[in-house]
């Protein structure tokens, strides 16, 4: 069945190649954005990798006049919830920002779809809610906690959506718990592009192996791991993005709400990050060691079998394809960006 979905956040990293994976599915898409995490330029790129016209509306996901007009506008069957902050040490400096647009974007849009009659709505939630002490493989129903205000505001935001789901049975919810997407649309179209100096693994090694950054810190070689380092799960964001029109699919398809997991099942050390990522751009990169973290755990690795079994979700993209569609990305999107930034 063919949906109308509203993205909001819908021009970031992930919103992109999910509209991208909805398009190539048959769906139809509107995208809000404000752009404070993502450049104009996506609507032209988007276009062209879906052979179609792109909605790009601007503008405030706490806006609830504009979000009225949209769905008075817009004959929306669903909503895919993106637009958040989620930067955790910038949560620790400013938590209220991170309440006010999470926590209070969650509830405008909620109110918005309320009074439209829409009550389906796929919402973008995080590994982080599980907090530092999580035994993995992790499962769903392990005890939730947080260790910043960004993590804070997701677990808030998934109790206000069963506290919703509690009070009103028409509501059809998805949630997604991501653990750490990365990679690109094999098209080299678009890929995460952060602003400054980026917190995550994957886009710092990207950084340092076009020259923009010197080297990789590794935070630590002491870990009880294979080769010291700490293990992550890694998804491929086109994986990730295939997850989100599987849920969304699967609200329609049964009406049954539902809560899982989006990664492989697998950890993968900075280490093998590092030298997948050496092979995708065809040099050894630079690394030094140096102290842990506080607040770094040993391993971090979904139990992904609850989204199997709900949503028929496996991912299917490899350490191999994560370092070289990200690598693609970086060479294609080169020139387009030193134009853009003058």
């Amino acid at each position: 069945m063919t949906q109308k979905i509203l993205l909001t956040g819908g021009a970031g990293y992930i919103g992109s190649h999910t509209y991208a994976a909805l398009s190539a599915a048959g769906h139809r898409a509107v995208i809000l954005d404000d752009f404070s995490n993502a450049r104009r330029s996506v609507t032209e790129r988007l276009g062209g990798l879906t052979g179609a016209p792109v909605t790009i509306i601007d503008g405030d996901v706490n806006d609830a006049a504009l979000l009225a007009r949209i769905f008075a506008g817009h004959a929306i069957d669903a909503v895919i919830h993106f637009a958040a902050k989620k930067a955790v040490g910038e949560s620790v400096a400013k938590p209220l920002d991170y309440a006010h647009v999470n926590i209070g974007g969650l509830t405008t849009l909620m109110q918005a779809m309320a009074a439209a009659g829409v009550f389906r709505l796929v919402f973008s939630s995080s590994a982080t809610v599980y907090g530092d002490n999580a035994v993995p493989p992790t499962p769903e129903d392990a005890p939730l906690s947080w260790s910043s205000p960004y993590a804070f505001t997701k677990v808030a935001c998934e109790t206000i959506l069963r506290q919703a789901m509690a009070a009103e049975d028409r509501w059809q919810i998805g949630i997604l718990r991501y653990f750490n997407p990365v990679g690109a649309h094999p098209s080299g179209l678009i890929g995460e592009d952060p602003a400054d100096i980026p917190n995550n693994l994957m886009p710092f090694i990207a950084k340092v192996a076009t020259g923009e950054l010197p080297e990789i810190r590794v935070f630590g070689n002491d870990y009880d791991t294979p080769d010291g380092t700490g293990l992550r799960d890694y998804i491929h964001v086109m994986d990730l993005a295939r997850g989100h029109v599987l849920s969304l699919e699967a609200l329609a398809r049964t009406g049954e709400s539902h809560l899982v997991n989006l990664g492989t099942g697998r950890a993968i050390s900075v280490l093998e990050m590092i030298a997948a990522y050496s092979g995708a751009c065809g040099r050894d990169l630079p690394y030094r060691i140096a102290p842990r973290r506080p607040g770094d755990v040993t391993i971090y690795q979904a139990n992904a079998e609850r989204a199997a079994d709900l949503l028929g979700f496996r991912t299917e993209l490899d350490l191999d394809a994560m370092c070289t569609s990200s690598w693609h990305w970086i060479q294609s999107s080169h020139n387009w960006r030193m134009a853009e930034d003058g």
